[in-house]
This record gives structure tokens, C-alpha cells and sequence, in this order.
């Protein structure tokens, strides 16, 4: 990318923004700029010059680390972004014992509840972000709307702020310092095979149905698999949880007990931790019911393989997941991190994981970036007037279709529980451990 192509996107923005930040005091101080002149108008070209020379260093899931994501951060913002993916377990390891390996946290809520108390991370000012007010009120209030009852669970406002720019500890009201900036968030429930099933399916229970016997999967990450343990076994009328994102020790026991035995029985063909072994097994038909995410099962149609992503009458399992800042960033690596951020919000990013099949945090950015017909489709719930196109441009879907589980409204106002961080969540792994062992 050259400087030329580079100075005008990010001059607009910084001439538009340099009122609310005042300036940005990394470059200002690398190029050597005297403020005190009043030569601000030539702080744009400063900023782009040294932009360029930035590297940060983003981890996270593969859901979202994204390589057309960073190639479009280079032509936007014109500095550089390098992705590292890792399982769930892995992001939250690393993101407290090797903090100086990274800049950029991309996690989950659930695992910044588990990693921000350790000091790895810093606060982020929100009034630092012009998009901040564009973020969906799930992750301010934990309310779709101001009916919405709260999900069980770690809920994301839950964790989302803190009361301090030097605080580790979560606000119970929202602050001016936010743990993550949200980026992405889903609705999950059981991924099927219509046609090697062969009749309706609309509750959690069937997943250890002895019907399906040897052709059933779950998910090996035991804070995640957990969360559809208990919807399986509170659907089965087996347990009634004070709060499944947070299981007693009898809970838990009696959870795990229940899923023990139906793994004696030869009830699950695999188990299964990313992204690509979920399609993989549902393509092949080796399992025809299992738990599974939106874009996996998107990516099995995408085969011209039959497979719905199918909503069931007890709600779904939600999860989010947002950047998060290096406690050592500062300079101008921190003032690029924060327009990286802000840029994030300002729609690209957020349609490019609409045509995913995942939630962008602000909605009314992504929308602009988005026909009708495809915001139609994804977030309205109405049938395709064309064919729906990855981001890749593959078909994913005829025109015709209807997205499963309908609207935005009607998946996200369905969450039952998030992902979660339980007090019991040593006894928890041990005992999901002991399943997987079984």
C-alpha cells in the first residue's frame, strides 16, 4: 500500500476527529510536532507518515480473526495487523501469562471475566470512540429491548466495565472505561442433518435422543459445552438450575453424570473444538445432530449439503466477543489501536460478519454496507430476493431462502443463557474432563 493511497482515508478521519481527541499524542510526539505553534494542520500528514511503521499484534478465535480483515485495515488505516487464531483455552492462557506477546485481545466475554481481573489489560475510554453510541444495547444494558429480560449466564454488560482507567474491577452500571469494545455476538443451538434425520426437531433433548445413537457431537470447550449440557438436561426435565451460567457443585455433578452415561452408551461420534471439525462432521454425515454455530452450518450448505441451524422451543445459547488492549500499549501504537477499534465499529467489519451469519455490535454501520436485499435477508428475517453471497462471494444461499431462526429480533430475544465463567469452575473442568475421559 503507498502513502499516497493511504494519507487520504486517514487524513478525513483524523481531521475529523482531532477536535475530540485534542491530538494524537503519540504521533505528535514521534514526528517531533510543535502543538504550541499551531501548526495542527499538518498533524494529518505527520500521523500518516508514521502510521505505516505500525505493527500490532491481534490474537483471538478463529471467528474472528479475520485476513481480510487486517488487509483492509492496511488500505483504511495504512498500518499493519497481524492475526494469530487460537482455540478458546488457548486465548485466555496466553492473555494472562504471556501479556507481552500481544497488543490486541480479541475474546470473548466469558473469558475476559477470567482474564481482566489479572491486570493484562487496560480500560478503554470510551469517549475516545465516535461509534460508541452506535453499539447495540446488549452490550451496555444486557436489553434487546427495555422488555428483554436479562439471560443467565455472563451476560457482556456484566463484565463490560469497570470504574476506573486503573481498575480490574467490574462496574455494575455502565462507566466511561469498557473492559472490550463488542465486535461480534451469536445466538447457538443445534446444527442438524433435515435429511438424514428425517422428521421435525425442536428441542434440546434430542441431542441425546437414543435415535441418533453414535451420530451425535458436542463441543470439547468445557465452558461452552457445558452451557449445552445444561440446556439439554433442564429440557429433559432432569435438572432445574438456580442459574446454569453459574451451576452449583450438585449441579454440575449431576450435569456431567447425565452426559457420562449417555457417552457410555455410545450416544456421540466425536467431540469436537473448532470451527472446521464441526463441518467436517456434519458434511460427511458421520453426525447428524449436534452443538454447531451459525457460519458452520452456512458453510455445510455452502457443499450443497442439507443442514439447518435449528431453533428450538427452550432458547438458545448466546456468546460475544470484543478487542481488548495490551496494558503496555501506549504512543502512537495505542492511538492506532483506538482508530482501529473505532473503525471496526463504522460498519465494514460489522457487514462482513453479517454475511457470516454473526451479529455485528453496531448494527446501523454495518447496515450501510449492506443491500437490501442482504440486510433483508440476515437481520430482518425476509426472504431473499437474490442469492445470499459469502463474503468470499460464494453462494450460500438461493434466493428464496429464509434465514434459520428468523429475524435479529427473534434469535437474540431467544437467548437463554452466555457463555459463562462459573465461581465452581475448576470443579466444572475436572468434572468435563472426566466426561471427555469417560
Amino acid at each position: 500500500m503507498t502513502t499516497e493511497n493511504t494519507k487520504p482515508a486517514k487524513t478525513a478521519l483524523i481531521d475529523k476527529d482531532v477536535t475530540r481527541r485534542g491530538f494524537v499524542k503519540g504521533a505528535a510526539a514521534t514526528a517531533g510536532v510543535a502543538i504550541g505553534s499551531g501548526a495542527i494542520t499538518g498533524f494529518p500528514t505527520i500521523w500518516a507518515q508514521n502510521i505505516k511503521d505500525v505493527t500490532l499484534r491481534q490474537f483471538g478465535t478463529g471467528v474472528s480473526n479475520i485476513n481480510a480483515v487486517a488487509d483492509k485495515v492496511k488500505e483504511d488505516l495504512g498500518f499493519t495487523l497481524q492475526m494469530t487464531a487460537l482455540d478458546s483455552d488457548a486465548v485466555a492462557q496466553r492473555a494472562v501469562t504471556q501479556p507481552n506477546s500481544f497488543d490486541i485481545a480479541d475474546i470473548e466475554y466469558w473469558i475476559c471475566k477470567k482474564v481482566f481481573p489479572s491486570g493484562t489489560l487496560q480500560p478503554m475510554d470510551t469517549t475516545k470512540l465516535s461509534n460508541y453510541d452506535k453499539i447495540t444495547p446488549i452490550f451496555i444494558n444486557g436489553k434487546l429491548t427495555p422488555e428483554s429480560v436479562i439471560a443467565q449466564g455472563t451476560a457482556p454488560h456484566t463484565v463490560g466495565f469497570v470504574e476506573s482507567a486503573d481498575s480490574v474491577e467490574f462496574a455494575a452500571e455502565p462507566t466511561q472505561w469498557m473492559t472490550l469494545i463488542p465486535t461480534i455476538y451469536n445466538a447457538d443451538t443445534l446444527g442438524i442433518r433435515p435429511d438424514l434425520i428425517g422428521r421435525p426437531i425442536s428441542s434440546w433433548t434430542e441431542l441425546l435422543n437414543p435415535e441418533f445413537k453414535g451420530k451425535a457431537s458436542i463441543l470439547n470447550i468445557p465452558s461452552i459445552g457445558i452451557m449445552d449440557a445444561a440446556m439439554v438436561c433442564e429440557a429433559m426435565g432432569e435438572i432445574t438450575y438456580g442459574d446454569k451460567g453459574n451451576m452449583t457443585v450438585e449441579e454440575i455433578d449431576k450435569t456431567m453424570a447425565i452426559m457420562i452415561e449417555a457417552k457410555q452408551a455410545g450416544q456421540f461420534r466425536a467431540f469436537w473444538k473448532s470451527f472446521d471439525e464441526s463441518v467436517n462432521l456434519m458434511a460427511s454425515g458421520e453426525v447428524v445432530i449436534q452443538s454447531m454455530w451459525s457460519p458452520a452450518v452456512a458453510a455445510v450448505r455452502s457443499k450443497g449439503i442439507d443442514c439447518i441451524y435449528q431453533p428450538l422451543k427452550e432458547g438458545s445459547r448466546a456468546w460475544g466477543g470484543g478487542i481488548g488492549l495490551a496494558k503496555h500499549l501506549s504512543g502512537l501504537e495505542l492511538d492506532a489501536a483506538y482508530e482501529y477499534i473505532d473503525w471496526y465499529l463504522s460498519g465494514w467489519v460489522g457487514a462482513y460478519l453479517n454475511r457470516q451469519g454473526y451479529y455485528s455490535a453496531a448494527p446501523s454501520t454495518a447496515k450501510n454496507f449492506m443491500s437490501e436485499d442482504e440486510w433483508g435477508f440476515w437481520m430482518e428475517g425476509k426472504p431473499a430476493q437474490g442469492d445470499i453471497l459469502s463474503p468470499d462471494g460464494n453462494i450460500m444461499e438461493k434466493a428464496g431462502a429464509v434465514r434459520d431462526g428468523g429475524s435479529f429480533e427473534a434469535r437474540m430475544g431467544s437467548v437463554a443463557c452466555w457463555n459463562s465463567v462459573m465461581d465452581e469452575n475448576r470443579h466444572m473442568v475436572r468434572k468435563w474432563n472426566e466426561f471427555i475421559a469417560a
